[in-house]
């Protein structure tokens, strides 16, 4: 009973076993030794215990995952798994405990920081999925449309409505063979996501007699579930931008006056007890910060957490006071992670679209394709049906009428109707479950480019994945345009703007003079009058902050304010004339000098491997925009380095799995040292894919184990 680790030119591990429990068992144990520090960050997270190594800058995320009770959900996610799942997932962490002290003696963040490998308990790799998508939905959103309304009006409610940075997102496209030289369908896209080092996404292939397939593994997570290929099916998601987290305002008195009988929340049917405790996170370099975390019957309260009375935190007077977060996992006790090893076991859209029944958080839009033919477009998640002025605010636990009815269904559509499919975030089949989308460019730019031929190839796909055309260029322009009276070096700027492409490319200087336009425009905007009563830091903690910028918010609202009457007295032509003069008196520099790649590492700022590509992080120049297809977004205004973009790029062809593609952002591994840590990025920046290779006659042996006991797999099987 053995499972062999294989690797390929790219040091893509390649995981063949006797049975799904060792398979499982390798892919953990490959987990902590290509990502020890990784995994052990996101551990970490899980519980909210970063700042004893990470420091204080990583409180406010402990307080936040200790409030939302991150680990308690997912230990009762992990008690209600089936028996066969569980073991499963158990497997998982016998590997993971068996190879996280080679891969940390080879992970140099571990001595950089002092910190040791823990032990990883079997309902870990839940906890890391729900960390990693807890903030998935954009519930902070809600946290902005309430200071908007509180602050400038009802009238302002949709001011700010679009997609920002703060929301992850993908694009994803899917065509019949009707549309491709080998009459197969084909599956493409790239998630969207925060950059890492490294990288969210691992390629992996995992083979065994009840399964053979390759996709992106998160590494911490066993199985694959987002993007996979079994030979005879394939499968792609992206962020149905769909809205299923709430956030009630909550009221809470003591039982007694001193405190100690415990306290009670006011909901609906009057006042009911909450659960209250105290926890403590250590702090590497400062004092422990306590925790108090409440639970009413809506939910964990993740905002004013302090206990009613105590001195250290008066009853708040302004603000929104004390808010519960609701969430699908913590009310069901279920994430889906039945759904992933049904996945990985499907052979035709049939059993993917079956599989995905079960599945929870996050909501996702699905594609799928097999080698029959066969196509598939819906959503997948649970939304809950409930009040819609749930999903808008904040909502008073106390008032009737904003309790979950169950799920509502996830709509689906008949992708076979022109075999051509597309999904970026925008309005579309996940319209009823959702708010505020992303807007339409991305989605419209890429099924104008499907459209332009019948004979697609895997490798052609490439051209979609790059195109750096900004159709979100165009209000900016048109304002721009009818400007007046401008300096003799305006003049010939606002004549270049007017004559360029509107392709973002990293060589030009014209796509560089708009985005320093932009920002120089967002600026202005954010510090006017009518918004002076947003520009503040909000009160609220600080892991929201992405959500709550104002800067950012008018970045990505930028057309909303351009073309709209939604905010009165906004002096926009003088706001774009001193912008356009601005710019003029600057140096042109091309669009990739200043929007550079900037991955995100977990350290402590300042320490010795803190940034991959040295001080400041800032890595190559990069073409695209936050609205192109080649979506490397920064935030105008504020930076034009680029921390979000495709986390990974890939290509599924079922006319044979072996012409598939795929990439990332920097390599197989994490280990710095590894040659294979960051070999991929060339290829990234120039939007070339590597072969996806199944056979392992074709593949370097590394190892082979043969794990004999399953600790934590046979402790399910005996419960």
């Amino acid at each position: 009973m053995t499972v062999s680790t294989y690797r390929d030119a790219w040091g893509i591990p390649h995981l063949k076993a006797s049975d799904h429990l060792r398979l499982a068992y390798g892919q953990g144990e490959n987990a902590a030794r290509d990502r020890a520090w990784q995994i052990e960050v996101e551990r970490h997270r899980s519980q909210g215990t970063t700042a004893s190594f990470l420091g204080s800058d990583a409180v406010a995320w402990d307080r936040f995952a200790r409030q939302a009770r991150l680990d308690d959900t997912a230990r009762r996610c992990f008690a209600g798994l089936d028996e066969e799942t569980a073991a499963w997932v158990g497997a998982y962490v016998d590997g993971v405990n068996a190879g996280l002290a080679e891969g940390a003696a080879a992970a140099p963040e571990f001595a950089a920081v002092g910190l040791a490998p823990g032990r990883w308990q079997p309902w870990t790799p839940l906890g890391v999925w729900l960390a990693h998508h807890i903030l998935f939905a954009g519930f902070p959103t809600k946290l902005w449309r309430e200071e908007v309304i509180r602050r400038l009006g009802e009238e302002a409610a949709e001011l700010f409505a679009t997609d920002d940075p703060g929301t992850a997102g993908s694009n994803g496209w899917m065509v019949s063979g009707e549309w491709t030289a080998a009459g197969a369908p084909i599956i493409a896209g790239d998630p969207h996501r925060f950059l890492q080092d490294p990288g969210f996404y691992q390629q992996i292939h995992l083979s065994c007699p009840e399964y053979d397939v390759v996709g992106f593994a998160v590494a911490g997570v066993p199985g694959i579930a987002h993007f996979g290929h079994t030979g005879s099916v394939a499968w792609a998601i992206t962020n149905a931008m769909s809205d299923y987290h709430d956030l009630y305002r909550e009221r809470l008195r003591p039982v007694s006056p001193s405190g100690d009988g415990g306290f009670e929340a006011l909901g609906p049917d009057g006042w009911r007890p909450a659960r209250h405790h105290r926890e403590v996170v250590e702090v590497a370099d400062g004092a422990p910060v306590e925790v108090d975390v409440i639970e009413t019957d809506r939910g964990p309260i993740v905002i004013g957490g302090r206990v009613p009375g105590d001195p250290q935190e008066p009853e708040p007077t302004d603000g929104p006071g004390r808010v519960s977060l609701r969430y699908p996992p913590r009310v069901t006790g279920d994430l889906g992670f039945a759904t992933i090893p049904a996945l990985m076991r499907a052979r035709t859209v049939e059993d993917v679209d079956r599989a995905l029944d079960g599945w929870i958080e996050p909501v996702n839009v699905v594609h799928a394709a097999d080698t029959a033919g066969g196509l598939l477009h819906r959503v997948a998640g649970y939304v809950p049906d409930r009040h819609r002025d749930n999903g808008l605010r904040i909502v008073p636990a106390w008032h009737a009428g904003h309790e979950w009815r169950g799920p509502l269904a996830t709509p689906r559509e008949d992708a076979a109707a022109e075999g051509l499919a597309v999904m970026a975030n925008a309005r579309g089949i996940a319209t009823p479950l959702g708010v505020e989308f992303a807007p339409p460019y991305r989605a419209r730019r890429i099924e104008a480019l499907l459209r332009e031929s019948r004979e697609w190839t895997a490798p052609a796909m490439s051209t979609v994945h790059m195109d750096t055309l900004l159709e979100a260029a165009r209000p900016l322009l048109a304002a721009v345009g009818r400007l007046t009276g401008l300096s003799a070096g305006a003049e010939r700027l606002r004549e270049r703007l007017l004559a360029w492409d509107l392709r973002m490319d990293a060589g030009s200087r014209t796509a560089g003079d708009y985005a320093r336009l932009r920002s120089a425009v967002t600026r202005r905007i954010a510090s006017s009058p009518q918004l002076r009563p947003l520009a503040t830091i909000l009160p609220y903690p600080s892991v929201f902050q992405p959500w709550l910028t104002l800067t950012a918010k008018v970045a990505f609202a930028l057309e909303n304010l351009l073309t709209t009457d939604l905010l009165p007295g906004l002096p926009l032509t003088g706001i774009l004339r001193a912008s356009l003069e601005e710019v003029a008196r600057e140096e042109p520099l091309a669009w990739g000098a200043s929007h550079r790649l900037a991955p995100l590492r977990a350290l402590p700022s300042g320490g010795p491997f803190g940034d991959t590509f040295g001080e400041g992080g800032e890595g190559p120049g990069l073409g695209g925009d936050h609205d192109c297809v080649l979506a490397t977004s920064s935030t105008p205004g504020v930076t034009d380095l680029s921390s979000r973009g495709p986390s990974a790029r890939y290509v599924w062809d079922l006319s044979d799995r072996d012409r598939s593609l795929w990439v990332v952002p920097l390599g197989a591994t994490g280990v710095p040292a590894d040659a294979h840590h960051r070999d991929q990025l060339p290829r990234w920046l120039r939007g070339e894919l590597v072969p996806v290779l199944t056979d392992f006659a074709g593949l370097v042996h590394e190892r082979t184990s043969a794990p004999q006991a399953l600790p934590a797999a046979e402790a399910v099987r005996s419960r």
